[in-house]
């Protein structure tokens, strides 16, 4: 039995690491979705290839950087099906050139970073919200991130982004469980993504996975799985809750770290 079978699903930023991964595993599960995307082409060969397994998928048009998508998105699924259970807000983005530490980060580039990550979510659950009530609810599930918890020497609007979107996350959970709507969201650590391997260099990866007691990255198919199950009816009495998934970073004494990188293991 598929897991979300004849669910409305949509996806941003869904052609490739996470978002790919969350798209193509709720389709494999029986849920139609919709690759919210910047790129059509990119997008319809990707549903093309999910239809090819025999699931479905179609595209609809998402940038960031045009704001008037992020509703547009959310409306021509409803024109076209007149319903969305399921909502993945995967977008997020952050530039280490400009997303420094406070003293050294730019307020205009803090505040773009910030508004681009928060506002492709709150936009997204605000024009959501009354489809999915309509039809008795849905699950919304917001990609965010481990950063949103722990404090970092560096990427300070990134950080601040995602706590903002964990606090989303809550108040939309509290403000529309009685008209059905759940709203969860996955943390994902580090994990082994095109944009995350430009992000960080292979001495800053070694160093950081001394602190991952599970002594891996992430795949993207481990929080698409996540995202599978706070999406489906598996979890229908889960709401406001925020899953990391990061092999357990951020749970062991500060000094793992240290511990490990000595070769000590008894």
């Amino acid at each position: 039995m598929n897991l979300v079978s004849g669910k409305i699903a949509l996806v941003t930023s869904s052609t490739r690491g996470i978002g790919r991964a969350c798209a193509e595993t709720l389709a494999r599960e029986g849920a139609k979705v919709y690759l919210a995307v910047r790129r059509p082409d990119a997008g319809r060969a990707l549903a093309r290839e999910i239809a090819g397994r025999g699931g479905r998928a179609d595209v609809v048009l998402f940038d960031a950087d045009k704001p008037e998508t992020i509703s547009g998105m959310i409306d021509e699924v409803a024109s076209r099906e007149g319903r969305l259970d399921i909502l993945v807000n995967n977008f997020g983005t952050t530039d280490v050139r400009r997303d420094l530490d406070i003293a050294g980060t730019k307020w205009d580039d803090f505040m773009d970073i910030l508004s681009r990550n928060i506002r492709s979510v709150f936009e997204s659950v605000q024009r959501a919200v009354p489809l999915m009530a309509k039809t008795g609810g849905g699950s919304i599930v917001n990609i965010s991130s481990i950063g949103g918890t722990v404090p970092d020497m560096r990427r300070t609007a990134y950080g601040v982004s995602k706590a903002a979107v964990n606090f989303l996350t809550r108040d939309a959970a509290v403000q529309y469980a009685r008209l059905g709507i759940r709203c969860n969201a996955v943390l994902p650590g580090y994990t082994q993504t095109d944009a995350a391997a430009d992000n960080m260099s292979p001495e800053f990866l070694s160093a950081f996975l001394l602190n991952v007691p599970l002594g891996r990255p992430g795949s993207p198919q481990d929080i698409a799985e996540a995202v599978l199950f706070l999406a489906g009816d598996c979890s229908s009495y889960i709401t406001g809750q925020l899953l990391p998934v990061a092999g357990g970073f951020g749970l062991p004494t500060p000094l793992y770290g240290m511990y490990m990188a000595s070769g000590k293991r008894g």
